[in-house]
């Protein structure tokens, strides 16, 4: 046999030794550059890091790796020569080819990235820039596409179990001064008070076909926080973030629900049968663990809950089920 023969051999098209399923395979780590283009014909540079999977059937031993590298150039020559003007229609047209490419009933592309905003410190009012993620996830089955898309922020988080800890401690300590009881509560309520804080990671994701700017969810992330993050501060901003964040403690589950109730609020646009994912991951400065928390479901049972109706079973919705729920 010649050597031409030999590499025209489809092996992974071939029958696998145990003929079983599986439910991803695919290329992670692959990362690229991509430009968009808005509306006015301005160009912007992402970096962006993907994973693209598709479905095997137990009949195939394998899928064609270099494909998913051919998805990506196709949709690259495709920007190229008529922009996409967001990372949806992008995720969604990778999703449809590597589906395509490679004959399979369900192919899932994960698109992570990195782009600039510029951010107000609150005092001096210096303008800095802040890299926030954008993340982007697609499914299809070669003919229809399902995703979801939003951000990942930074921000500030403190205690409030702590915080409380401090202040009774507080009154103690001035009531044993010899202050009354009444004063010694006045006094607390007038100082600013310690705990401990982390650095939180906050994820707010929208399943629609009502486009959401990303700079909304950054915006809607942030402020459901204790506080802000910003690269630079003046010594009056960082005053000012630190007292604003043990002004307003919040654990890791207050965050998440600030996070559903602006996005109930804030985008009252979207639709009942929305999908929403907001999760909050804290990351614990007098802890080796880290807190987390996190809700999923459409956005009319969060709706519901946040009218006050509390009694009606809101049944649980994952982010996989309704991915794969294309209809």
């Amino acid at each position: 046999m010649g050597i031409g023969n030999r590499l025209g051999s489809d092996i992974q098209s071939g029958m696998p030794a145990t003929r079983v399923s599986l439910s991803r395979v695919g290329v992670t780590g692959l990362k690229r550059i991509l430009r968009l283009r808005d509306a006015a014909g301005r160009s912007t540079l992402f970096f962006a890091e993907m994973k693209l999977y598709a479905h095997l059937d137990a009949r195939h031993s394998g899928v064609h790796m270099s494909r998913f590298i051919e998805n990506i150039e196709n949709a690259a020559l495709e920007i190229a020569s008529e922009p996409f003007r967001n990372f949806e229609a992008l995720t969604d047209r990778i999703a449809l080819e590597v589906a395509r490419a490679q004959g399979a009933a369900r192919a899932e592309v994960h698109i992570r990235a990195q782009y600039p905003m510029t951010k107000v410190t609150p005092v001096s009012k210096m303008k800095v820039e802040s890299l926030c993620t954008f993340i982007g996830v697609s499914v299809s089955d070669g003919t229809k596409t399902r995703r979801a898309s939003g951000v990942e922020v930074e921000g500030l988080t403190v205690c409030p179990c702590a915080r409380e800890m401090v202040a009774e401690h507080s009154r103690e300590v001035l009531v044993n001064a010899g202050y009354s009881e009444r004063q010694a509560e006045e006094i607390v309520s007038m100082l600013p008070l310690a705990s401990h804080n982390q650095r939180g990671i906050g994820t707010l994701m929208i399943g629609s076909d009502t486009l959401v700017m990303a700079e909304e969810l950054v915006k809607i992330v942030e402020e459901s926080m204790s506080s802000g993050m910003y690269e630079l501060l003046k010594r009056p901003d960082e005053l000012h973030v630190v007292r604003e964040g043990h002004a307003r403690p919040r654990f890791a589950e207050d965050v998440v629900r600030e996070m559903l109730r602006g996005v109930a609020e804030r985008i009252p646009d979207l639709a009942d049968d929305s999908f929403v994912l907001a999760k909050q991951e804290n990351l614990e400065s007098i802890h080796s663990h880290n807190a987390y928390a996190e809700r999923c479901g459409f956005l009319g049972d969060i709706r519901m809950e946040l009218r006050g109706d509390l009694d009606t079973l809101v049944k649980p919705v994952s982010f996989e089920s309704w991915l794969d729920s294309m209809g």
